[in-house]
């Protein structure tokens, strides 16, 4: 996976330091020079930067030293704690690390080889859906010969530096790492899929069901390698911004969370049979210092409640290192938001759950011809709407949960320019008739069944349970004709078919004349309304019918309601009419293992036009029929419209 690493500017990392070796010369990156203009485009830093290569800040400089740990780092000048808190999250996963620091052994010192270093380093970050490899020099920059940005507790030790240089790299330059948000950089550093949760706004601290579900989720999230970060809000005052309060924690400063635990409370033999538990969580200040100083802070008199095997298990420190344990409760209502990163397992040989992923890359983009616009903005502009890219998928089981992200590309860079803010953006979810396959283009006709949160966030995520059906999502832009690319991610339990739509109706082939061109569009929905739905009169404990829609040699048919004689249906199809005067037909069959029973059918005149309510029709039964055998009544509705761009 990471050999087909895409290079970064095109630099390769084996040819450049080969060429350096072979030159005897240490490597100096000219696509990041040892400049200001890799330092900043508008603040400088405190005071006269001097580029130094670690042998020139120490004596003995190392990759890492004793290991990599989420101690190792302290935050610099520049208001970075976002990534700083990332790299303590990345410290944690040797998997995740390994692979963003490939090749660590090969890259470390090697005082007995000294002509085999060349300084270079590289690293790898997944940008926008692939792995990129970031080719860096050694020089640092440093003022009065110490670190200025991001550096370990030991000196020796150089793999943040270099780390965040190389992310520097991508950003175009050291400040334009001022601001932004930890989940982000966990998903360049893994491919995770990250959700903002606004504990503020869900107050779970406020109900407690909903916070035991919250921590089920985050302990679940945890336990298979996710990533968790959170901070706290500021408000207006920007003297707010890593302003400490009283209870030690930090205003608009990001803290990694270092473990999520349900911790035993009691002593000896006495705690595993009582077996009482407390949720606690684990959190580090990117500073390396100042803590949170209450209920089940470092020294606090709650952990007499655990017995000292319990608490040697949780590596409890009483110091001022910058990591320290809060209540889940406590947590909830101090912190008002959170980044959640899963790390969504796809293997297909796994002992825990697998989804299947689909990924789309597209363009909301404008053309000449308005109809072919691909950037209608939200729901809000109903006229443009639906000129927003379409993605079909299929839910095949009765009920299954759907993972949706949709992310934009990373424009950072553009800050030395004055522009890199987020675009707002988010997504509707749109259940369709079960035969659809071209784009929408009425969108009364359609049942809206999710709509994400609209934010500057570089991701926008949604879980949502959905029935068995046919879906499209609409990815889009707040306002229209706002351009931009974007990343659609698509997690269901099996395979959903997600595919783009890019057509409006069918197209004309060279044997349509022989065939006849579609004329119409009619939409049939069977489904209860106003009270009423299918329901049969029969001598039998119960039935298991399904409905079929033709129309025009072609059908739709429903799921099966298992052992009801009233069943709700909520089933729906497009038909592309070449005859509209021919008739639609709905059917409803039995299901039987042998035999398929049929029940009953109602025949629609091809006249019919858009009545305001559901019709209740009687079925009929083909051949002799006695009365009381009368299957009974359908509920539909049928659109018929003979514009074939008013789908």
């Amino acid at each position: 996976m990471f050999s087909s690493a895409v290079p970064y500017k095109n630099q390769h990392y084996s040819e450049l330091k080969s060429d350096c070796i072979k030159d005897k010369k240490l490597f100096e990156d000219p696509e990041f020079p040892a400049t200001s203009a890799s330092l900043y485009f508008r603040k400088p830093p405190p005071g006269f930067v001097e580029w130094k290569r670690p042998g020139e800040i120490s004596n003995e400089p190392h990759l890492f030293v004793e290991g990599i740990s989420a101690h190792d780092l302290n935050q610099g000048v520049v208001g970075n704690c976002w990534f700083v808190a990332a790299c303590s999250c990345l410290a944690l996963k040797p998997d995740l690390w390994k692979k963003v620091i490939p090749n660590h052994k090969d890259q470390e010192w090697d005082p007995k080889h000294p002509e085999s270093y060349a300084g270079i380093f590289h690293f790898q970050f997944w940008v926008f859906g692939e792995w990129v490899d970031v080719v860096v020099d050694d020089r640092l920059p440093t003022i009065n010969g110490e670190l200025i940005y991001c550096h370990s507790k030991n000196n020796n030790e150089f793999w943040s530096a270099l780390l965040e240089k190389a992310y520097a790299k991508l950003a175009g330059c050291y400040e334009s790492l001022e601001g932004g948000n930890t989940g982000d950089a966990v998903v360049d550093f893994s491919g995770a899929v990250a959700e903002a949760i606004n504990l503020e706004a869900e107050a779970f601290y406020k109900d407690q069901e909903k916070q035991d579900q919250l921590f089920e989720d985050l302990l679940k999230v945890w336990d298979r390698g996710g990533i968790i970060s959170c901070s706290i809000k500021v408000c207006a005052d920007p003297h707010e911004i890593e302003l400490k309060m009283a209870n030690g924690l930090v205003k608009g400063h990001a803290y990694s969370v270092t473990a999520v635990k349900k911790v035993r409370l009691g002593h000896g033999l006495l705690a595993y049979f009582k077996n009482e538990t407390i949720p606690l969580i684990r959190m580090r200040n990117p500073w390396g210092k100042t803590e949170w100083n209450r209920a089940w802070s470092d020294s606090s008199e709650e952990w007499s409640k655990v017995g000292d095997t319990e608490r040697g298990n949780l590596g409890i420190t009483v110091e001022d290192d910058g990591e320290f344990w809060m209540s889940f409760t406590d947590w909830c209502q101090c912190f008002t938001d959170a980044d959640v990163c899963r790390l969504i397992n796809t293997s297909l040989i796994s002992v825990h759950k697998t989804w299947h992923e689909v990924v789309h890359f597209g363009s909301w983009t404008k053309n000449a011809e308005p109809l072919l616009n691909r950037c209608g903005g939200c729901s809000n502009h109903k006229r443009t709407f639906l000129q927003n890219p379409h993605y079909l998928f299929d839910v095949t089981k009765e009920v299954d949960e759907v993972l949706i992200s949709l992310q934009q590309k990373d424009i950072r860079i553009q800050k030395k320019i004055g522009r890199g803010d987020n675009l707002s953006i988010g997504f509707g979810v749109f259940k369709v008739e079960l035969n659809r396959k071209y784009r929408l283009h009425d969108i009364l006709t359609q049942q809206c069944v999710a709509t994400s949160t609209y934010i500057n966030a570089r991701t926008v995520f949604m879980r949502v349970t959905l029935s068995q059906g046919r879906y499209v999502i609409i990815p889009t832009t707040f306002e229209p004709l706002t351009l931009g690319d974007y990343m659609l991610r698509v997690f269901t339990d099996v395979d959903s078919d997600c595919r783009e739509l890019t057509e409006d109706k069918p197209r004309v082939r060279c044997w349509s004349s022989f065939l006849g061109y579609p004329q119409a569009v009619s939409h049939v929905y069977v489904h209860e309304a106003e009270g009423l739905c299918v329901s049969f009169t029969c001598f039998r404990a119960g039935a298991d019918p399904y409905v079929i829609i033709h129309c025009e040699g072609r059908s739709v048919r429903s799921t099966i309601k298992k052992d009801t004689l009233k069943p709700e249906f909520a089933t729906s199809g497009v038909f592309y009419r070449k005859k509209p005067r021919k008739p639609i037909t709905i059917e409803v069959w039995n299901s039987n293992a042998v035999k398929d029973e049929f029940m009953g059918q109602v025949v629609l005149s091809g006249s019919v036009k858009d009545p305001s309510s559901p019709q209740r029709l009687q079925l009929r039964k083909r051949g002799r029929q006695q009365a009381d055998e009368m299957p009974g009544f359908i509920s539909l509705r049928i659109c018929t419209s003979t514009q074939l761009t008013a789908i």
